[in-house]
């Protein structure tokens, strides 16, 4: 079987994964800033790091990864100047930046619940880490990489040499008003605050805390290279993103990391393309973001956009659009029943043979299904190849639902191949129906009835009720089974 590969933006091609430290990933992503509910486009990028830390683990790696909590520090510009975004919510909403925060990061971890992303190891938050964020600034002013201005503290990029290695956008490519703010007392328009202090329009910036330059708050570049470091040390092996991430602020955070330890940042730089909604792509500026919320108002599962994220590869342009959605929902759900159909004849198979029965069993198919693992693996190898590796789950339905006479090994292999693969999607666990509306529960009361009494007219009519309240009913071994369309 192959080994793992994964496109690399910094050296801008595929490469043999290695790891600093043999058997551990340390891994970085760049998490939100928490001043609005974040928008399904935002999750594809949250979604592609979960991806990689689930096959990571199926590989046999443990995964450190750290995933922070933007709550300060993020300027409506993205760079040195603007308001902080947080702060801004918190005018029009009357209230706290702080109590701003704390609301939408709840929202934030509700919607990442039930996507099914794993917890990281670590979720550092911004306001946090102020003491780690001082230091680096101080690290870098005595290397003499930065310059005082009336309003903050700068990187000064003119003395970093590899400026622009991720993103191309070299100090000779760069020009004033090319995704920079211009601004009289910076250096270089590529120049980025480190540290703004609390005067002229941040005067009345309520986030603020103590530092060797008077009363300020940190730029949002320095805050992902503090709470990395903090908690991952000075090299990472992986850091993870959306390409809108890449310039500036992944630029910016080689920069200043690589400066104050003089070794390389991140041996990995993985980034997800953009979500489009028809010709545009999807964000707050141009109004056209969707929620969590409105996907299941639409009545579908959270995880069927999961799959539908994780369906295109990570570096193609999603266009999305309900149709996709729902297409994902019906292909989700036959792999999920198929699924369950394993477990069952497991189980029924367990049931009724010894184990010594067992273990005295060979049965060719079991190395078929071995095939289907080995495709399944080098697909997920191939930088994340996972339309492949989804063909491969479905190839392996139909072969296995055209097999009779399981032994008990062939049943095994394939119980593990579905582990694998659950695992690596992280979209297919059967959902526990919960809640299940109370004017349904009559329903089905009314069709037990009817089926009893063989009045499979009026059980039909019940059926076509229940379904038009949103779920559906199937009769399994001599019960009413309901899910959620």
């Amino acid at each position: 079987m192959s080994s793992l590969h994964l496109y690399n933006t910094l050296t801008k091609k595929e490469e043999e994964f290695t790891t600093i430290e043999e058997g551990k990933v340390r891994m970085y992503t760049c998490g939100p800033t928490v001043y609005g509910r974040p928008h399904i486009g935002n999750y594809s990028s949250f979604l592609m790091a979960d991806l990689i830390r689930r096959w990571l683990e199926v590989s046999g790696y443990e995964v450190l990864h750290v995933k922070n909590i933007t709550d300060v520090g993020h300027l409506v510009a993205d760079q040195n100047e603007g308001e902080d975004k947080i702060e801004k919510q918190a005018k029009q909403e009357k209230t706290d930046p702080l109590a701003v925060a704390k609301k939408y990061e709840a929202m934030y971890l509700e919607d990442e619940a039930a996507l099914g992303m794993l917890e990281p190891f670590k979720r550092p938050r911004a306001t946090e880490t102020i003491k780690e964020m001082i230091e680096l600034v101080n690290t870098l002013e005595e290397k003499g990489f930065t310059y005082e201005t009336e309003d903050g503290i700068y990187f000064s990029v003119e003395k970093f040499a590899d400026y622009g290695k991720l993103s191309g956008n070299t100090l000779d490519n760069l020009s004033a008003g090319s995704r920079v703010e211009v601004n009289d007392e910076k250096k270089h328009p590529a120049d980025f605050a480190l540290w703004k202090k609390c005067v002229g329009e941040n005067a009345h910036h309520i986030l603020r805390w103590d530092s060797p330059w008077g009363e300020g708050f940190p730029g949002w570049h320095i805050e992902c290279s503090a709470m990395s470091m903090k908690f991952l040390g000075d090299e990472l092996d992986i850091h993870t993103g959306g390409e809108d991430n890449i310039f500036p602020h992944h630029e910016c955070e080689i920069a200043q990391s690589e400066s104050v330890t003089g070794k390389s940042f991140s041996r990995f730089w993985i980034h997800r393309r953009r979500i489009d909604m028809g010709s545009e792509k999807m964000s707050k500026s141009l109004g056209n973001v969707l929620s969590i919320v409105d996907v299941i108002e639409k009545g579908y599962s959270p995880l069927d956009l999961r799959y539908l994220f994780l369906s295109v590869h990570y570096r193609t342009n999603l266009k999305f659009s309900w149709k996709g959605v729902d297409d994902s929902k019906k292909a989700r759900r036959k792999v999920v029943e198929w699924m369950g159909e394993v477990g069952s004849l497991k189980e029924s198979k367990d049931a009724k043979e010894t184990k010594e029965k067992k273990e005295k069993q060979e049965h060719p198919s079991s190395g078929a299904v071995g095939k289907y693992t080995e495709k399944f693996i080098d697909a997920m190898n191939s930088d994340l190849n996972t339309p492949q590796a989804l063909a491969v789950i479905f190839d392996c339905m139909s072969w296995s639902r055209n097999q009779k006479d399981w032994s008990h090994n062939a049943l095994e292999a394939l119980n593990d191949f579905i582990a694998m693969a659950r695992h690596t999607f992280g979209c297919f666990e059967p959902e526990e129906v919960s809640d299940v509306p109370a004017e349904v529960r009559a329903l089905l009361d009314e069709r037990k009835v009817a089926r009893d009494d063989k009045d499979f007219k009026t059980s039909d009519k019940l059926r076509d009720q229940i379904k038009e309240l949103g779920w559906e009913v199937r009769d399994e071994e001599g019960e009413q089974v309901v899910r959620k369309m």
